[in-house]
């Protein structure tokens, strides 16, 4: 069975649980199992998935946090660096879906993540299950 490990910045607690609401309903639909691991802030998940990569334990990873635009050049280092340490770790085979929303203010935050909105915590599972997918058959190919 498929196992995916769902990390998520609890920085802003309640813009976190929505997303973790619909990556939670999206790969419990797909008969997915599934872990909830909470770190701080964004720039933390990198990170932990790395960690958890190596482990071994899991197929798959879904990044879940939000990064709102403050009064200082914060918010650049944190979207950037996270962004950044993502797309290594997917280069590096690493299937993952990235729900770190990047946004202006909360409420911007509130309609991306939310479940009956724009379900951004759902579009990152779905984003992983397929990277599993696409990982999984090229490992077939080269097998056959």
């Amino acid at each position: 069975m498929t196992k995916v490990l769902v990390v998520q910045a609890r920085f802003y607690e309640q813009i976190a649980d929505e997303l973790v609401s619909g990556a939670s309903e999206t790969l419990k639909s797909a008969h997915v199992d599934f872990n909830v691991m909470e770190v701080p802030g964004a720039f933390e998940i990198p990170g932990a998935i790395s960690i958890a990569a190596e482990s071994g334990l899991y197929d798959g990873f879904v990044a879940l946090g939000c990064v709102i635009r403050g009064e200082t050049s914060h918010y650049d280092y944190v979207a950037g660096e996270s962004a950044r340490a993502l797309m290594d770790l997917s280069l590096e085979g690493v299937a993952l879906g990235n729900g770190i929303l990047t946004v202006e203010n909360s409420e911007q935050a509130m309609v991306r993540a939310k479940v009956d909105k724009k379900n951004k915590g759902a579009d990152a599972a779905n984003a992983c299950l397929r990277m599993i997918e696409i990982r999984d058959q090229l490992l077939a190919d080269l097998d056959a």
